[in-house]
C-alpha cells in the first residue's frame, strides 16, 4: 500500500509512517516541522514568514491588500510538488486545519490532495472542530479552555482554538467530513467528542517508536529530580501556572530533597534528551489522555503527571496512579502527589516499569501502523 500522510504534530505521524514501512508498505510524511519542534518530515512545506520581520511585512501585505504570503507560498509550494503528492492509495491529514492561514486556502490544499490521490482519511490529533466545540460547551470536566473561561492569559492565546468555532472553520470542517472515508483519534481527548459521529472510526492509540527511546532505571542517589518542559505558547493551555505554583509548594518544603529542572520551547532532539537526568516529568494539566510527550517520557520511564483521568484508566483496564499521575487542575492536589513520591521513593522505581510496560503493550507503533491498515483497508474495500 502507498500512504500519503500530510502534516505533523510531534511526530504522530513519523511513527505511524515508521511502522508502515516495517511492514512492508510505502509511505511518505509531508510536513512543516512543527514550528520550534523541528520534527523529521520526509518532504518538507517551508513557511518563510516566521521571523519578526517577515511576519511584520506579512501582516500588513494583508491587511493592505487581504493577500497572506504565507498561504501564497504554501500553495505554490504544495502545487510544484504535485508529481510527489499524487497517486497514493490514500492520503491522510493529520488536521482540519493545519496551517495558519484561511481556512478557504486550506480548503484548496484539501481539495488538490483529494483530487490527486483515491482515498481521503483525517486523524484527529489534535484541535478540531468536535473537540473544540465539546469543550467550548463545557462536556469535559475540565479542558484546554478552561483558562480560558477562568480569564487566564489572553485572547491571543486562545484564538488558535477559538478559531475551530468560526464560520470559516466550521464551513472547511463540513466540507472536509462529506468527503473523508473516515476519521480516527489517536486519543480519549478527541475520541470522547467523536463518539457517535458517522465518519467515526476509532480510536488509535498514538503510535510510540520504542526502540529510539532506551529504558532508564530510575536511581535515586540524592535529590529527586523534577523536570517541567514548558511550550511558552500554550502555557495556560497546558496548565503549566498550575505546576509552577505546585513546584513553589514543594521545594519552600522540600528544599533539601528536590531539583527542578525547568526547560523552555526545546526543538525536539533538544527535548528528548533534556529530560534524561529526572525521576518525575510534568506534562499537562487540562487533559483526559497522555499526549505525545507523555508517551515518549513514560517509554523511557519517567513518572509522568499527566492526563491519566478515570475515562483513561476504564479504557485501558488500569489503576489510579500505576502507569501514570493524573494532574488535576489544582496545585495543592499535584504538591500532594509529588510529595507522596517524594516520601515513597520506592513508588517512582515501580511506577517507572509500568510505564514502561504500558507503552509497550498498548503504543508500539508496528502495532499501531497495523491496526491503521486494517481500518483503512475496511473503508477502501
Amino acid at each position: 500500500m502507498k500512504v500519503l500522510l500530510f502534516g505533523e504534530f510531534n511526530r504522530a505521524q513519523w511513527n505511524i509512517k515508521q511502522g508502515l514501512e516495517a511492514l512492508g508498505h510505502e509511505a511518505i510524511l509531508v510536513s512543516t516541522r512543527d514550528g520550534f519542534k523541528k520534527v523529521d518530515v520526509d518532504v518538507e512545506i517551508v513557511n518563510p514568514y516566521t521571523s519578526f520581520y517577515r511576519k511584520k511585512f506579512r501582516n500588513l501585505i494583508n491587511r493592505l491588500f487581504h493577500i497572506d504570503l504565507t498561504a501564497v507560498s504554501i500553495k505554490r509550494q504544495i502545487k510544484s510538488k504535485k508529481h510527489l503528492l499524487s497517486d497514493y492509495d490514500l492520503v491522510q491529514f493529520i488536521n482540519e486545519a493545519p496551517f495558519d492561514f484561511k481556512r478557504s486556502d486550506q480548503l484548496d490544499i484539501f481539495n488538490w490532495l483529494k483530487a490527486w490521490n483515491k482515498n481521503v482519511f483525517l486523524l484527529s490529533a489534535g484541535l478540531d472542530y468536535p473537540s473544540v466545540r465539546y469543550a467550548y460547551d463545557k462536556k469535559f470536566r475540565y479542558s484546554i479552555l478552561t483558562p480560558y473561561f477562568e480569564n487566564k492569559g489572553s485572547k491571543k492565546d486562545f484564538s488558535p482554538a477559538l478559531s475551530y468555532l468560526t464560520e470559516g472553520h466550521i464551513s472547511l470542517h463540513h466540507e472536509i467530513f462529506k468527503s473523508i472515508k473516515g476519521v480516527i483519534s489517536n486519543d480519549l481527548d478527541y475520541h470522547i467528542p467523536l463518539i457517535g459521529h458517522t465518519k467515526y472510526l476509532g480510536m488509535i492509540p498514538h503510535a510510540i517508536n520504542l526502540s529510539l527511546l532506551q529504558y532508564q532505571p530510575p536511581k535515586i542517589e540524592d535529590k529527586i529530580v523534577i523536570f517541567h518542559g514548558i511550550n511558552t505558547f500554550n502555557y495556560y493551555k497546558k496548565g503549566n501556572d498550575i505546576f509552577d505554583a505546585a513546584l513553589k509548594i514543594i521545594t519552600e518544603k522540600y528544599p533539601d530533597k528536590v531539583e527542578v529542572i525547568v526547560a523552555k520551547n526545546l526543538p525536539y532532539k533538544d527535548y528528548i534528551r533534556s529530560f534524561d537526568k529526572a525521576h518525575i516529568l510534568l506534562d499537562q494539566v487540562y487533559a483526559y489522555d497522555q499526549g505525545f510527550n507523555a508517551l515518549e517520557a513514560m517509554a523511557k520511564g519517567k513518572v509522568v503527571f499527566t492526563g491519566a483521568e478515570q475515562e483513561w484508566l476504564d479504557y485501558f483496564n488500569i489503576e489510579e496512579d500505576t502507569v501514570a499521575i493524573n494532574a488535576l487542575p489544582d496545585a495543592e492536589d499535584i504538591a500532594q502527589k509529588l510529595e507522596w513520591l517524594i516520601q515513597h521513593p520506592e513508588k517512582i522505581t515501580e511506577i517507572s516499569k509500568q510505564s514502561r510496560a504500558f507503552v509497550a503493550r498498548h503504543h508500539d507503533h508496528i502495532s499501531c501502523a497495523k491496526a491503521y491498515l486494517k481500518t483503512w483497508q475496511e473503508q477502501i474495500k
